[in-house]
């Protein structure tokens, strides 16, 4: 009987072992990843919005996104997005907050008369 409890002793230690090297979680609700997988996703999720300006950057530090980069509007004193819903910035920050792991979304835009 001794026998028998030192193994399970000792299958039940191999176990605990066993869990303790698989992947950590990192936190409640957030996906697991590099900053850099975290702007794939959310570059992919601003690409996906065909109502949002193609031409930002995108940088991530510790689940904190930048989106930075200059906007050509008509009437730059709005800021309007099509269909008048809302300014850009608005939209932007509700499709990048929807990204699982963002923890902040920060701006550093321009705004410009200029249209292409």
């Amino acid at each position: 009987m001794r026998r028998f409890e030192s193994l399970l002793i000792l299958f039940t230690c191999g176990l605990l072992l066993l869990a303790s090297c698989g992947p950590q979680q990192s936190g409640a609700g957030s996906e697991p990843g590099t900053d850099q997988e975290l702007a794939g996703r959310v570059e992919a999720a601003l690409d996906s919005a065909s109502d949002l300006p193609r031409e930002l950057s995108v940088e991530v530090t510790d689940g904190v996104v930048l989106i930075s980069g200059a906007l050509a509007c008509e009437n730059c004193g709005g800021n309007r997005t099509p269909g008048n819903i809302g300014t850009i910035q608005q939209s932007l920050g509700t499709v990048v907050r929807a990204v699982p792991g963002v923890t902040e979304v920060r701006f550093q835009l321009d705004y410009t008369n200029e249209l292409d």
